[in-house]
């Protein structure tokens, strides 16, 4: 069984950072492109930032690239999203999502094979 789990959301102030992380179980983790998401409250959810299976390829948002650094550890299975000068634009739940040997990285999140459940992310102003 397929499991991602997010942690590291919380609510931090805006101008400051966190980092969410990503674990994954029940699968080949370095056979998946791994991507986060995030969804506002009355918003559709957006892409934010995806990470390919091989270590070099990255692609990120217009609106996080530059603040936000995507990065993966496959020995431990784990994707990283590192959020830096953080607006209140940015509160979301945030989601981790898992593409399978994908051609090439996914926006659309109908690409993505598994989900998490999500980590609330909150930037008070």
């Amino acid at each position: 069984q397929v499991q991602l789990v997010e942690s590291g959301g919380g609510l931090v102030q805006a101008g400051g950072s966190l980092r969410l992380s990503c674990t994954a179980s029940g699968l080949t983790f370095s056979t998946y492109a791994m991507g986060w998401f995030r969804q506002a409250p009355g918003k559709e959810r957006e892409f934010v930032a995806a990470i390919s299976w091989r270590p070099s390829a990255t692609l990120y948002a217009g609106s996080v690239k530059g603040r936000f650094t995507i990065s993966r550890d496959n020995a431990k299975n784990t994707m990283y999203l590192r959020m830096n000068s953080l607006k209140p634009e940015d509160t979301a739940i945030y989601y981790c999502a898992a593409d399978w040997l994908p051609d090439l990285l996914g926006t659309n999140g109908g690409e993505y094979d598994y989900w998490g459940q999500g980590t609330q992310v909150t930037v008070s102003s």
